[in-house]
């Protein structure tokens, strides 16, 4: 799920994390031909059965063509800015499966061999870190930082990241400039009067019009189905017979779509941090539920700077802690703090502490220093940066990709009322996000392309046991959905991080979890019944 910039606007369904990856050998990876057999799954009709089965056979021959051309492994240019030995390609796709002949495009792609001998070897472990708008680019080089916690799993498999179709260095989309992306302050995302919601409504508009005109060939074919097919063209162009993916966050819910439409190409899955899947959910209701759940956590950190009011000075009290919240984001509406920071920018900032237990100890001395008097401090982390062109772009076209995705992959209510409805009374309640998410997702009311019917999420012929990972109060993916997917998916086994919430767990110090997840991608092995887990380390001052 993508974590909520305020570009435009503010997104919600975040990136699990920039968790470092891997580096790989030099040479083309030999292994045996993939297979490219369309599963009973893939071939599903889902609803629409006649589309399916076209895209189906388009993604069998995609996958052939794919397997008998490999990846020309190469040093990665140099401003992808990946270390060696990491090594990096492309994988060229349909971008429609139903035209498999049609206009092709590349997938970006990189690898780090396994570090453990020839015979430890398992095959290629394939990773997406969520968004939707993530790249995974990064994955090899948790082998190069020499990441403790997935040195056991890089003996045995290679590492291999890539950016999803419209991501980064794949195909890229944009819906704004990226300097007119960045341009600060936003609005305050919380409305005032009626004004102010047709101000919104309009910006919303107006995005999803701008993403028509600089992206409209690639808008219908950014769906999460098609990235499963994708993924499926990833793996024979490996070489492997069978997929060996984690997926954190939005990562999760493509892999339960992979798993739904190639049930019998599934060797290793490992989902962490689950969108839920249920058809009812993805994705106008799976927002609003975060909306709850994002209250939830910033209620959890707001009391543990209260119990460290001895480090941060910001009451010792959850209430005092807030009071001091609505005092600075009173201050920046009225005056944006450097003349950049309002509560838009502030709600980007914040948000963080919610989503991710590291970012606890940074946002809160950085708030303690302004209640001190270091405004400058809290501009410097706060305020987007125009100077960074680079950052920006890939900032836009990461909020592009989400968007599109988002708005592709199942049908959003068209009438203004319902979203006015809701999210007026969401935010009563649940105030910390609930607009600022409404006003991110707004554009796909007026999406000027066809939305899909979400896929069917179950388990096929040949599906494994796959292995879920989740903390009990996460804000970007609710505990639910892992209960959904956790029943969707038959022998799946759910390893549960009791009383924690931070968003993506398998790259946490936590033993419980560590050692199961190597487990199963070592041997394949799962409990005989669910686990749960005590919680991480709390975040110390």
């Amino acid at each position: 799920m993508r974590k909520i910039r305020l570009g435009r606007r503010t997104a919600a369904f975040g990136s699990a994390g920039a968790l470092v990856t891997a580096t790989l050998m030099a040479g083309a990876v030999t292994a045996p031909a993939a297979s490219a057999a369309p599963s009973a799954g893939q071939a599903q009709g889902q609803g629409h059965a006649k589309g399916w089965d076209r895209e189906a056979r388009g993604t069998t021959i995609a996958a052939a063509r794919a397997a008998r051309a490999g990846v020309d492994w190469q040093d990665c240019p140099a401003d992808w800015n990946l270390p060696k030995p990491i090594q990096c390609g492309y994988v060229t796709v349909p971008l429609d499966y139903a035209k498999p002949f049609g206009k092709q495009i590349e997938i970006a792609v990189d690898r780090i061999g396994n570090t453990g001998t020839k015979a430890e070897r398992q095959g290629a472990l394939i990773y997406n870190p969520g968004g939707p708008g993530g790249s995974g680019l990064r994955f090899p080089a948790r082998v190069t930082g020499k990441s403790a916690v997935w040195a056991d799993a890089a003996e045995a498999y290679d590492f291999v990241g890539f950016d999803p179709r419209g991501v980064g260095k794949s195909a890229p989309i944009s819906c704004v400039d990226p300097q007119e992306f960045v341009k600060a302050p936003k609005m305050d995302p919380v409305p005032d009067s009626e004004a102010d919601k047709l101000a919104q409504r309009k910006l919303a508009r107006e995005y999803a019009e701008g993403c028509y005109e600089r992206s409209g060939e690639m808008l219908p074919h950014m769906t999460t189905p098609n990235t499963a097919r994708d993924l499926d063209v990833i793996r024979a162009a490996l070489g492997e017979k069978k997929l060996n993916y984690l997926g954190v966050s939005y990562g999760t819910y493509l892999g339960a779509v992979y798993g739904t439409l190639f049930p019998d190409h599934v060797r290793r899955m490992v989902v962490d941090s689950v969108v839920n899947p249920s058809r009812d959910k993805i994705w106008y209701q799976a927002n609003l539920d975060q909306d709850v759940a994002f209250e939830k956590r910033w209620k959890d950190w707001q009391d543990w700077v209260a119990e460290n009011d001895a480090t941060f000075h910001l009451g010792d009290t959850r209430a005092e802690v807030q009071e001091r919240w609505l005092e600075l984001r009173a201050t920046a509406k009225k005056e944006p703090l450097g003349g950049v920071v309002g509560p838009a920018e502030l709600i980007s900032f914040f948000q963080s502490a919610p989503y991710y237990d590291s970012a606890w100890v940074p946002v809160a001395t950085i708030f303690s220093k302004y209640v001190a008097g270091d405004t400058q401090a809290l501009v410097d982390a706060a305020a987007p940066d125009p100077s960074d062109t680079a950052g920006n772009a890939s900032a836009e076209n990461g909020n592009a990709v989400y968007t599109a995705v988002e708005c592709a992959d199942a049908k959003w209510p068209a009438d203004w009322n319902t979203w006015d409805r809701d999210n007026t009374r969401l935010h009563r309640d649940h105030p910390f996000m609930t607009w600022a998410n409404a006003w991110m997702n707004l554009p796909c009311a007026t999406w000027p392309v066809k939305q899909r019917t979400p896929v069917d999420v179950q388990s096929g012929k040949g599906l494994p046991p796959v292995l879920i990972v989740q903390s009990e109060r996460d804000a970007a993916t609710p505990y639910e959905g892992a209960l959904e997917l956790h029943q969707r998916f038959k022998g799946s086994r759910l390893i549960t991080e009791r009383d924690a919430g931070s968003h993506g767990v398998t790259g946490l110090v936590n033993p419980c979890v560590n050692d199961r997840v190597d487990a199963y991608l070592l041997t394949g092995e799962v409990d005989p019944r669910d686990v749960t887990c005590a919680p991480h380390a709390t975040p110390k001052p």
